[in-house]
């Protein structure tokens, strides 16, 4: 697997927008999801390939406040998704099974805000994993139908630098001990590339191939912005005065800039023959294993070796089957 993960030098760059990496494509009669696609980095996607002629069901906990932030895009529709209710995981992906749609683009996007204090779902399951991971892994896997039907369909899985610093609990992958947030959502975003590697080794004979990204660093999004803004001075993401500081060369990029590599992802067609990376800046990220921490002038994004391990891919595969039947 690690062998496709190499630059391959795409000629967009950190700074490219949705639009410089979808110009020239044509999504006409591609139908795609978006789960929490009317917020955020979500919601600039649903824009982007909305704009390219995409039809985007928006999945999201409240399809109301959706269809509010989604108003006056065409061919653009919220349908209600809870990531952390298995029954509204099923009921989602049945409504779209039966209306015979082939599914041509899957992006789980969706995430919580990191909470302080452990949060966990009516399963006892911890908040960050259950939603990023294991909620996007049934959604996937119920429409798994439709994405064959598509004869062509990619997912993408919106990770984040942070798997470099990530570990699978293995034996405790819900936190019962040791509780860090940080930790949990490192946890969340390595298995959202693992993810990646093994379904796009188990089902790239099918045609649908699995990617993850990492977006940047975006201030705006409510990810971001439960930090506080005491925390994003000191990661050197806002000004004294509370304004963003954009430098997308270091990872700090605005909305459109951040969405780009999610797009690219999606609809590229340097990527026809190639699955099972993890993406950043509108590429394939180098691997890299040196020991970089995390600073206001660095924010270290390259994929880690051990994010992309197949063994450990298909291990989380099985974990994951396990916690669903629970």
């Amino acid at each position: 697997m690690t062998h496709m993960q190499h630059p391959i030098g795409t000629g967009f760059t950190a700074a490219s927008t949705t639009d410089d990496v979808l110009r020239g494509i044509d999504l006409t009669g591609k139908n795609v999801i978006v789960t929490g696609g009317h917020a955020g980095l979500g919601l600039e996607t649903t824009r982007a390939l909305a704009k390219a002629g995409a039809s985007v069901t928006v999945g999201s906990r409240e399809p109301d406040r959706a269809a509010l932030a989604i108003a006056g895009l065409e061919r653009v529709e919220a349908s209600r998704l809870d990531l952390v209710d298995p029954t509204s995981i099923d009921a989602f992906a049945n409504r779209w099974l039966a209306s015979h749609r082939p599914l041509h683009i899957l992006i789980n996007n969706a995430a919580p805000p990191s909470p302080k204090e452990i949060v966990r779902d009516a399963r006892g399951y911890e908040l960050q994993f259950a939603t990023s991971h294991l909620g996007h892994f049934q959604l996937t896997l119920g429409l798994l139908p439709a994405l064959r039907a598509a004869h062509g369909a990619r997912v993408v899985n919106v990770s984040s630098g942070a798997q470099r610093f990530g570990h699978i609990r293995w034996d405790d992958p819900n936190f019962a001990t040791g509780y860090d947030s940080r930790l949990a959502y490192a946890q969340s975003k390595k298995a959202n590339v693992l993810f990646a590697v093994e379904l796009d080794r188990r089902y790239a004979k099918d045609g649908i191939r699995g990617y993850a990204v990492h977006p940047g660093v975006v201030v705006g999004t409510n990810l971001n912005a439960s930090a506080g803004p005491e925390a994003l001075r000191a990661m050197g993401l806002i000004d004294a005065d509370g304004k963003p500081i954009i430098d997308p060369g270091r990872g700090k990029k605005t909305l459109p800039q951040g969405a780009s590599t999610i797009v690219f992802a999606a609809t590229s067609p340097l990527l026809a023959e190639i699955g099972g990376v993890y993406l950043k800046d509108n590429d394939i990220s180098s691997l890299d294993d040196a020991p970089k921490p995390l600073t206001a002038d660095s924010i270290p994004s390259d994929v880690a070796s051990h994010s992309i391990d197949p063994q450990s891919a298909q291990r989380l595969w099985e974990l994951s089957e396990r916690l669903l039947k629970a």
